[in-house]
């Protein structure tokens, strides 16, 4: 049997994704239509023998998430349940903690993934990888540019056994193209490593306490602490997909990972994909609609939009790259570009709200997106706009690379400044 962990983190953890994340836990937002969290578990289900799937993080239960993970179950038949960390315990201190939790039931191996990362999550592949390769651990990776790779968890491997070498997170100078994916493979010999650490955590602790005072001993990192020792030692293996893959930590790279997904959705999920249907808006490209929205015939929409529940859209209104949230309205001849409108907003009649896309360099085949900082120099970096929950940007208002918050009042346009 086999199970699937999902590293969902804690509220303290996806600052990026504000404003957005103060209304809903960030692996509950939408993208292409359904959760973050969705896709993952999609994927999961789609295994054989796959009894489980555990989400493990530090956010308080509450009703989103509750409803969530029971509506999730009823759709895809599979027990799905929550664990809550009493802090935040890093990405091996979470499953260790909870190791008779994931090992009840004696799976074989099982699945870890972090939630922000969108893939094609070629889960069968590394299975077969992994049998053919001893039943070892396995880490999803993919090829990077050379400079972006410096960003990411670096893994050096043998080009003929592609075992890994040597694992070096986020390095200062280059040491390999092929980046850890956060996606992994595990047989229950990990918790042995896992415990090495705890104990050895334990020991300085005991050492350094009069000095530096509490420090957790379950705080372990899977990528410093563990890929790190068990490289080099024919314990661990990569597995290279050429499949899309992204991380999700800001709000445009949301806008960048529903574009995958939505052009996935050709081979996965054609049904979720809107058609140019007579008395129905002009779609260009992949566009998701839900089927509650409200949407004028004369409205144009697409490449890459996600329309959510309830939402209303008047005559004339242009968006593209873009995604409405529940509730929203825009109003007749209003345009949105690489924005994302949040919950019960509303855009007036010919207002336009526009964005700086922060696509990676198309010329590039194994360019990744840049996790953009919001301030540059002083200044607010060009990136997407973002309209928070219930905003009301008034008609004829030109919003441009803002993130915009409710309660003030919006009598001009702006541009490349934060209105908070």
């Amino acid at each position: 049997m086999l199970k699937a962990v999902i590293l969902i983190g804690g509220p303290q953890k996806g600052t990026r994704f504000r404003p957005l994340s103060f209304e809903v836990p960030k692996p509950l937002f939408p993208v292409a239509g359904v959760p973050m969290l969705q896709h993952h578990i999609e994927a999961c289900a789609k295994i054989p023998n796959m009894k489980e799937i555990l989400l493990v993080g530090f956010y308080q239960p509450n009703e989103a998430l509750s409803r969530f993970l029971s509506n999730a179950q009823q759709e895809f038949k599979i027990p799905i349940r929550y664990l809550q960390e009493y802090s935040a315990l890093s990405t091996a201190g979470g499953i260790y903690h909870f190791r008779d939790q994931i090992l009840s039931g004696g799976p074989e191996a099982f699945f870890i993934m972090n939630a922000d990362v969108c893939s094609e999550f070629p889960l069968l592949e590394m299975l077969e990888f992994q049998k053919e390769h001893g039943n070892t651990h396995v880490i999803l990776g993919t090829t990077a540019n050379r400079k972006q790779s410096m960003n990411y968890g670096c893994i050096v491997e043998n080009q003929d056994t592609n075992e890994v070498l040597h694992y070096v997170e986020k390095p200062s100078t280059f040491v390999s193209d092929i980046i850890n994916c956060g996606i992994y493979l595990f047989t229950p010999e990990i918790f042995q490593h896992i415990g090495l650490v705890f104990q050895k955590n334990q020991q300085d602790l005991l050492l350094e306490e009069q000095i530096n005072g509490w420090q957790r001993a379950e705080v372990i990192r899977l990528e410093q602490d563990i890929f790190t020792a068990l490289a080099g030692r024919g314990k661990l293996y990569v597995y290279k997909t050429d499949q899309f893959w992204s991380q999700i930590k800001s709000a445009g790279s949301a806008i960048y990972a529903s574009r995958l997904y939505l052009n996935h959705y050709h081979k996965t999920h054609p049904e979720r994909l809107a058609n140019n249907e007579e008395g129905r808006p002009t779609i260009r490209g992949n566009v998701y609609i839900h089927p509650t929205a409200n949407i004028d015939p004369t409205a144009v929409l697409g490449p890459n939009v996600s329309i959510g529940t309830g939402v209303t859209i008047g005559a004339g209104v242009r968006v593209r790259e873009s995604i409405i949230l529940h509730g929203a309205t825009l109003q007749d001849h209003s345009c949105v570009l690489n924005s994302i409108v949040g919950w019960d907003s509303t855009i007036g009649k010919w207002a336009r709200v526009e964005g700086t896309p922060s696509d990676p360099n198309p010329n590039d085949p194994y360019a990744k997106i840049d996790s953009e900082t919001l301030f540059r120099e002083g200044k607010l970096t060009p990136s997407i706009t973002i309209l928070g929950c219930n905003v009301n940007i008034p008609s004829e208002v030109i919003i441009l690379n803002a993130i915009v918050l409710p309660h003030k009042d919006l009598n001009r346009g702006f541009k490349n400044q934060i209105i908070l």
